[in-house]
């Protein structure tokens, strides 16, 4: 605790960085101040609550005992913008909705992501007419998009997951 071992008989007093190696031992880890930041981001995103339709359902699959989104670090669902770093859309976005998921989306913390879930929300899916955004990334930029109508809960961990890998990779 502190104390340094008395040194061998006849050995000359270490200096420099051979006393902090044998002082420290193999106590210590060395990085950068960016990696521990994306690993802050990548193992604690907390998406905002954004289900439009029956992705939703799905959505809400994911956060259950079943797929335990917990174990990648994106279990608490935030219903404040300002506690969210991650937007799911999950489901159609029609024209009167696309100004409220613009005003969420601004009113998020840097730096945030955007998951555009299914096919409606990634280009409109089965709905081609004048009430529904033609894929959400006409409002809001999106880092990942989940295909599937309406995709299964391992498609959105997939989606989590390679979003984490953007993250970490965007540090190295």
């Amino acid at each position: 605790m502190g104390v340094e071992p008395p040194a061998p008989a006849g050995a000359a007093p270490a200096h420099g960085l051979d006393a902090l190696t044998a002082s420290l031992g193999h106590n210590f880890v060395t990085t950068n101040i960016n990696k521990v930041v994306a690993w802050g981001r990548y193992n604690s995103m907390w998406p905002a609550l954004f289900g439009l339709a029956c992705c939703a359902i799905e959505m809400m699959g994911t956060g259950g005992p079943k797929f335990d989104l917990a174990r990648f670090g994106a279990e608490v669902f935030r219903a404040s913008p300002r506690q969210a770093d991650l937007m799911i859309v999950a489901g159609r976005v029609s024209q009167k909705m696309a100004p409220v998921l613009r005003q969420i989306y601004d009113q998020m913390p840097e730096p945030k992501w955007v998951i555009a879930m299914g096919a409606c929300a990634s280009c409109g899916g089965v709905f081609n007419n004048y009430a529904i955004v033609q894929g959400v990334d006409k409002i809001v930029p999106v880092d990942v998009y989940v295909p599937g109508c309406p995709p299964r809960p391992e498609a959105l961990l997939d989606s989590v997951l390679k979003l984490q890998r953007k993250i970490r990779a965007s540090a190295a």
